[in-house]
């Protein structure tokens, strides 16, 4: 005989109604499902940036679900205590939700797990975050990968299970728990003023992301190899602020970039690449969870980092002022739009590890704080990958030349001209909102004269180089 008794289906990272195996689980399991997203301890430690962007797509899901019938129970509290308290006033007999892979997600599911079969109650996590669960995929010699293009080569043929759709019916309970109001969470609170300048520029929700993803495939994949380094330019497919929030699944991306690779679209198989590299970030955290607060090759904790962030060289970094265009027009996109190029990623990372010799934490936490497609994955490999600390990474004695960059990909500096102010007569409406966002005592005006290079491109080489070479390890 199935269980009657209410599931709670526990939204997290996966806020969409397709291709959501948790949720579909859920709904044939027999009896009502009620939709919860909790505002618990891990959703506590996130950035202003990620946390003002989530609350706008846990606003979408509770659209969608209400357009099936059904509605989304929304509470505050750490998620053990506030799982019972729901299971005790709904009479559930189940919990299911999508599995994540971070340490602090990991550390959290665990214990609710645990705890929760010893109440008696059914507690099921499920795929849906990724492609390739990370203990799925090894080495020849039965290790995980350490190295991306192995990995690649390994997973790249892989048969990948179609998307589902989306349920037809989401069974409702008679009585639906109480619930709290989204506004009071005050999820944008610490954005301050940049809140408004930050949310012209989001994409949400679940419609939203297949039509960003349908867009990309018809008009942008098959430039993709070239136009992707290209800053000014909409080169790719800005997808990874979906990804991040789960408004569209990684099995739904990777379907289509395979059709567009069939019909012959010539960056399909790049783009397929780089979907791949989130599941290698995926991958390491998983079996090396360090990489997200420390050195992943340890003898580079004996490297002399600076990680005084008081610095006046951080700071201008952290203002977009270091007097090196490339670099100031990164952060100040990221500032306005939450957002920052790959190939700026790249740059800024670059020039704060070894033109300024900061510690690469610094730049971890500071793109926690604004970047709207925060990934905790994502974001550690890519700056231990710039540091040269990490894994598969980039050797430290590689200085990217942001001049020589700037000159490779932005030649007429359109991306320059889009996100700097001072020293133009009539600037970007981009540049301007630069200005809009910022904290006040910044004391930044776009009528300042534009700065000397705190650190030249030269110079900067010199200092990383002399480090390295003068290393402990």
């Amino acid at each position: 005989m199935s269980d009657r008794r209410p599931v709670l289906m526990w939204f997290r990272r996966d806020l969409r109604l397709g291709d959501n195996p948790a949720l579909t689980a859920a709904c044939k399991r027999g009896g009502p499902v009620i939709p919860v997203f909790l505002h618990d301890e891990v959703v506590d430690g996130q950035g202003a940036a990620p946390r003002f962007r989530l609350g706008l797509s846990v606003e979408s899901l509770a659209k969608s679900l209400e357009e099936k019938g059904s509605r989304l129970i929304l509470r505050r509290g750490d998620a053990l205590p506030t799982l019972r308290k729901l299971i005790e006033e709904t009479g559930a007999g189940a919990v299911y939700w999508s599995r994540l892979y971070d340490p602090d997600a990991i550390d959290r599911d665990t214990k609710v797990k645990e705890a929760l079969k010893e109440d008696g109650i059914e507690a099921e996590s499920f795929r849906g975050h990724l492609l390739f669960e990370p203990w799925t995929v090894e080495t020849k010699t039965g290790g995980f990968y350490k190295v991306y293009t192995p990995m690649w080569k390994a997973v790249k043929g892989t048969d990948i299970d179609a998307p589902l759709s989306r349920p037809g019916k989401i069974p409702a309970p008679d009585t639906w728990p109480d619930s709290d109001n989204l506004a009071d969470w005050h999820l944008a609170k610490d954005m301050r003023r940049g809140a408004d300048i930050v949310a012209r520029y989001v994409t949400v929700g679940e419609d939203a992301a297949s039509s960003r993803l349908g867009s990309f495939i018809a008009n942008g994949i098959a430039d993709y190899d070239t136009a992707r380094n290209l800053p000014w330019k909409e080169g790719t497919s800005h997808l990874s602020e979906n990804l991040t929030y789960g408004e569209i699944s990684p099995r739904t991306c990777w379907h289509s970039g395979i059709r567009a690779r069939e019909e012959g679209k010539g960056g399909a198989e790049t783009w397929l690449k780089e979907l791949v590299w989130r599941e290698f970030a995926y991958h390491l955290v998983y079996h090396t969870p360090r990489i997200t607060t420390a050195n992943w090759r340890e003898d580079w904790d004996a490297f002399p980092w600076n990680e005084d962030e008081r610095k006046a060289e951080v700071k201008a970094w952290k203002q977009g002022r270091t007097g090196i265009r490339f670099v100031d027009a990164a952060m100040r996109e990221m500032y306005v739009t939450g957002h920052m190029h790959n190939r700026a990623r790249m740059i800024v990372a670059s020039y704060l590890t070894k033109h300024l010799l900061c510690h690469w934490k610094i730049g971890l936490d500071w793109f926690e704080e604004h970047l709207i497609d925060w990934d905790p994955a994502s974001n550690a490999l890519g700056w231990q990958w710039s540091a040269g600390s990490g894994p598969d990474a980039t050797p430290y004695f590689r200085v990217f030349n942001p001049v020589t960059q700037l000159d490779k990909f932005d030649k007429n500096r359109d991306y320059v001209s889009a996100w700097i102010a001072e020293g133009y007569d009539s600037p970007s409406k981009t540049a301007l909102e630069y200005f809009q966002a910022i904290p006040e005592h910044w004391h930044m005006s776009p009528n300042d004269p534009y700065l000397d290079p705190i650190v030249t491109a030269d110079e900067g080489r010199k200092r990383a180089l002399n480090a390295y070479e003068n290393r402990d390890f």
